[in-house]
């Protein structure tokens, strides 16, 4: 694994390097970065899945990005689709968030209008710290009270959850940076707000063809919103690419 942009050479330590990395969060919210792979044709899937495109550089860089995150964010479609547990770092990770200042593990973070999420699931059963749920005002009442039970459920918006809320809400709750996991809808209402600051894709060179998803979906923004490249690391082909907006 060797990093071309800029040209830094051979890494030993991926994690670090990434952690090392300055994300500088906001005043009124965390800096939000979002993790996605593609192929070379733009798919994010294989038979519904992002599994199918990810080797071991892309699984490496993954576990580097949960783990500069205090929290992991995610639709609950993806987190259905995945069969998400809870973050559950290995001991070097938590020894390096510890002395980073961070808790040991991030804080999953689910995001749902209609609230159709399993209780007894493993993310909210086995997680060490309950999972924030954001959700919006037209979500089954019922729905809420039994997640309260199993999480920290946080209103914002009325039909729809309010992003730009519930980043504000989180960053009081003391959270700097956030790692995106998607899915699509969630990566597109997220450039919609503009509070994307990071995207970090895996570029898998793999040609997948057929109708697969692209890594956002959804309205367009007002305009594009400009990236620039900061980092480019190549693994057998596979290139792990970090884009930060240029505002």
């Amino acid at each position: 694994m060797r990093c071309l942009l800029p040209d830094s050479g051979p890494i030993d330590d991926l994690a670090a390097f990434v952690a090392a990395e300055a994300r500088p969060a906001p005043a009124d919210r965390p800096w939000v970065l979002v993790d996605m792979i593609a192929s070379l044709d733009g798919a994010v899937t294989v038979d519904g899945r992002s599994g199918g495109l990810a080797g071991p550089a892309d699984k490496a860089m993954f576990s580097a990005l949960r783990a500069v995150g205090d929290v992991i964010l995610a639709g609950a479609g993806t987190v259905r689709a995945e069969g998400y547990g809870p973050p559950n770092p290995s001991p070097e990770t938590r020894a390096a968030r510890r002395a980073r200042g961070q808790a040991e593990a991030p804080r999953l973070a689910v995001v749902s209008r209609s609230l159709d999420l399993d209780v007894r699931a493993r993310m909210f059963v086995e997680a060490e710290e309950p999972p924030f749920v954001l959700t919006c005002q037209h979500a089954p009442t019922d729905a809420i009270e039994a997640l309260d039970e199993v999480a920290e459920v946080i209103v914002v918006g009325t039909s729809t959850v309010d992003l730009d809320a519930a980043m504000a809400v989180l960053r009081r709750r003391g959270v700097q940076t956030i790692t995106c996991e998607g899915g699509p809808h969630l990566n597109g209402d997220l450039l919609v707000a503009d509070l994307i600051d990071e995207w970090a894709l895996t570029i898998a060179p793999l040609l997948v063809g057929g109708d697969a998803r692209r890594s956002t979906t959804g309205p367009l923004p007002p305009d594009p919103r400009p990236m620039r490249l900061a980092r480019v690391v190549e693994d057998d082909g596979v290139l792990l690419t970090r884009w930060v907006r240029d505002r």
